[in-house]
Order: C-alpha cells, then structure tokens, then sequence
C-alpha cells in the first residue's frame, strides 16, 4: 500500500512526465510538418497545382535558347517545361513511369514520388542524351544537298525502306538539285533484336541511309523520333543544306514538284505542309491522341504542320531544339513542334497551294498526282507499280 505521505510526491512526478511527453509531441508534430511541406514543395504534382506552374515559365528561372525572339513571349497555349528547370524529367521511353535528376546531391537527398504522376502516359522522356548506333554524319557535308529527305521507320519495316528506294527516295538529282534520303530508326527490344540489329547494320553498309538512335522505337515516342531527327540536322546538315522534308513511310512523294516549290520558298524560319489551324484537343481518353485538360486547358491546339510530311529551312532544327528545353514534351509530335513554333513566334506557313498536301488518300491517277507534293495512299496500294507509271513517259493529264 502507498502510505499517504507519498501520494502528493507521486502526482508531481506524474504531471512531470505529462509535462514532458506533451513538450516531445509538439516538438515531433512540428518536424513531421516541416518535412512534408520540403517534400510537397520539391513534388507537388497536383495536375491543377503543376498547371498553375507551367504556365509561368518566367517563376520557373526558364530562359530563351539562342536565336528566340525573347520580346516575343510564350503565349497561354504553350505548356512550359518548369519540370525540365528543374533538372527532373518524366521519363516514358521505356514505359515505366520514374524521375531522374542531373544533380548528384539531389539524388541523395530527394525522396521518391509518393503517388504516380498521372500526366505521365501524355509527356514523354526529352530533352535526354540519346546517342546514335547507326549514323552517316559526313553524308551532308560531302554531297551538300538542296533538300533532305528524312523519313521515320520501325527497324523491322525493312518492306518500306526497300519501297521508298525503289519510288521516290531515288530520285538524287532533280532541276539539277541534290536530294538525299535518310531514313530514322531508333531500336528495337524484346526476342530477335539483337539478330534484327546484325541485320540493320548489313543493310546500313548497303545503302549508307540509316540513322539510328538508342530510343525505343514505339508510337509513344515518336516524339523523341522527331526531336532526335532535329538534333541530326542541326549537327551533320546544317551547313550547306537549305530544307529538309519529314515525311512517313507510307506516302507518295512528288519529288519534282517538291523542289520547284522551296525554289522560291524563304530560306529561314520557314516550315510549311499541311497546315491545321483551331485543331480540336481531343477529351476523350479512349482517343488515341487524347490530351488531359491538366495538362493542356485550351480547346485548341495553336497552328501546327500535320506530320504526314512537313518542310523546314535547316535555320530551324537549332531553334526548335533550343525551344523543347522550355516546352513538356508531349507524346503527340506534331502538335509539340506546334508548341516549340508558338514559343518561338514563327507560325508554320501555309504552302502556295492547298492541294499539294493530303491528308487523305488521293485516288491515282496521272494528272492527279502530278498536281500534288505529298499524298497517304490506300493501304493495299502497289506503290512500286504506281511510281512506275507516273514516270512513262507522256503528258499527265
């Protein structure tokens, strides 16, 4: 039993202890908030909380790349890459979702992501450091080509390659212009790529044609397909080449027609080809180019070149791939040139006329086809027997 002279000893002590865990549960509770609110500062991806952030490029410590109009500021339609400032990159080019960091020291401290970004699936992983396996760099130098021809290809589609040689891509010399063909692989993964690469590296000692980059090669990426074409250019073909043409492996090419259009085209911020203007942003996400309002609010896209087939003065390679530092890619690539375009204040131009690029497959026939620059064919088309007769002689129409 407790004797009654120690009961009021007892309870001091006990208010001591009350007193003590109290002083450790504020102290604690202060250290739990200011923890998280360092971590929610350097992570906060709040899809409203990121749109807020990206839309002001200035607070993000962003400048302009060389050659920008910098009196002419990014509009409210541009996504700006405040994530990319930061030195954290939303990666997708392998499918998973992940974070990566230039700095060292912030490898080290920084915590992962709590939740996964839910913007990933529509942002893909550039600017990188993408090196090429397969590359011709002294091509451009050495034939010093008006026009360039650069045509995105899977590494199997070996079919298309073999097709496009055989049609248009041949034609090297027209109204005594040098036109040159490449064609842009990045690599393939999963069984038989590793023979499927032997295979590429006999048909790049064949025909010099190929660039290949250490991208996977699937549709998400063709951004990265795109921005990586641009950082070709700028470094092996920037001297001594006035445009080059993207153009996709399925379409006819009237080369002729071609080169008689960019005789008179301007030789610098010029970039034409289907032109779409007030383009609708897709909502709904069974779309294939589906666009979240997180991340992009706008009804409609700002003025793009449709990707079957677009021309550029070789001054732009450099600037775009100064602008993409600055823009969110996204996985939509003709839409994010639309993007690094609007950033640096140079509209895409519409070309002298609407019919030289379709969209929509032009039904062959001679005097159709020699009235257009670019075309997507039907699918079942012998493109082989079609190029044949559009160069018999004879009148086309």
């Amino acid at each position: 039993m407790t004797e009654a002279g120690d009961l009021p000893e007892k309870r001091r002590w006990c208010r001591s202890c009350r007193s003590w865990f109290l002083v450790i549960l504020v102290l604690g509770t202060v250290f739990f908030f200011y923890n998280t609110n360092k971590e929610q500062m350097l992570f906060d991806l709040n899809p409203k909380t990121l749109w807020r952030q990206l839309k002001n490029p200035k607070q993000s410590g962003a400048t302009h790349p060389a050659g920008v109009n910098t009196s002419t500021p990014a509009s409210k339609g541009t996504v700006t890459a405040l994530l990319q400032n930061e030195n954290i990159t939303l990666s997708m080019a392998t499918g998973a979702n992940q974070t990566t960091t230039n700095a060292s020291s912030a490898q080290q401290t920084m915590s992962p992501l709590p939740t996964p970004n839910p913007l990933s699936p529509y942002i893909v992983e550039y600017p990188y450091e993408y090196h090429f396996i397969i590359n011709e760099p002294e091509k451009c130098k050495q034939e010093k080509p008006f026009v360039v021809l650069m045509v995105p290809v899977a590494p199997h589609n070996r079919a298309h390659r073999d097709i496009i040689r055989s049609t248009w891509g041949g034609e090297s010399l027209v109204h005594g212009k040098v036109v040159m063909l490449f064609f842009l692989l990045g690599k393939q993964s999963g069984d038989g790529a590793p023979q499927l690469q032997e295979q590429l590296l006999k048909e790049s000692a064949e025909h010099r044609d190929l660039i290949q980059s250490d991208f996977l090669d699937c549709y998400k990426n063709l951004t990265i397909k795109t921005m990586v074409m641009l950082e070709w250019l700028d470094a092996h073909c920037s001297a001594g080449v006035s445009y080059a043409m993207k153009i996709d492996s399925d379409m006819f090419l009237n080369v002729p027609n071609l080169v008689n259009m960019l005789l008179t085209a301007p030789k610098t911020n010029y970039m034409t080809g289907l032109v779409a203007r007030g383009a609708a942003v897709l909502r709904d996400p069974k779309s294939k180019w589906f666009i979240p309002v997180e991340l992009f609010p706008h009804p409609q896209y700002p003025r793009y070149a449709l990707g079957l087939g677009y021309v550029l003065s070789l001054d732009l390679p450099k600037k775009l791939v100064g602008a993409s530092r600055h823009i969110t890619a996204l996985y939509i690539e003709d839409v994010y040139l639309g993007f690094c375009m609007e950033y640096l204040g140079i509209p895409p131009t519409d070309p002298p006329n609407w019919r030289y690029f379709q969209v929509n497959p032009v039904w062959y026939t001679r005097c159709a086809y020699s009235r257009l620059i670019a075309t997507t064919t039907y699918e079942n088309t012998n493109r082989v027997s079609v190029w044949k007769d559009f160069k018999k002689p004879g009148p086309y129409c």
